[in-house]
């Protein structure tokens, strides 16, 4: 039934990675100018560990893009790993710290749309890449 995922055209793989490490670059530039503006803890709001955490994908989102772009797999298993805890932690933070809902922040909405690509991409061009 999933025959088909391994067999997809490179033709498909390639905007695949290039969108993926695109998206990942946005997430870099955010990160850093959160540093930049406000040093390691920019959410008043959110625990010290949150905060580090965040801050630290200013170098993980930039070497998973890096890696994407390079062709390597480990590139897609940090890509993937990224979103994973990234989504596991603005899910924390939206329901757990700030008593909202996924309804009420298009922040996170956004990144569950990009963490859905990464997952669903990876499983497509995974044996495209070395």
């Amino acid at each position: 039934m999933t025959g088909w995922i391994r067999h997809a055209p490179l033709r498909a793989v390639v905007p695949a990675l290039a969108v993926a490490a695109g998206l990942l670059f946005v997430g870099t530039v955010s990160h850093v100018s959160d540093l930049v503006r406000h040093g390691l803890h920019p959410y008043d709001w959110a625990p010290g560990w949150l905060n580090l955490y965040w801050s630290s994908l200013a170098l993980f989102d930039t070497l998973a893009a890096a890696l994407l772009l390079g062709g390597r797999r480990r590139g897609l298993d940090l890509a993937c790993a990224v979103m994973a805890t990234d989504l596991a932690a603005n899910a924390y933070a939206v329901y757990g710290i700030q008593h909202s809902g996924l309804a009420a922040q298009p922040g996170l909405q956004r990144l569950l749309a990009f963490g859905v690509l990464v997952f669903c991409a990876a499983a497509l061009v995974r044996r495209h890449l070395v």
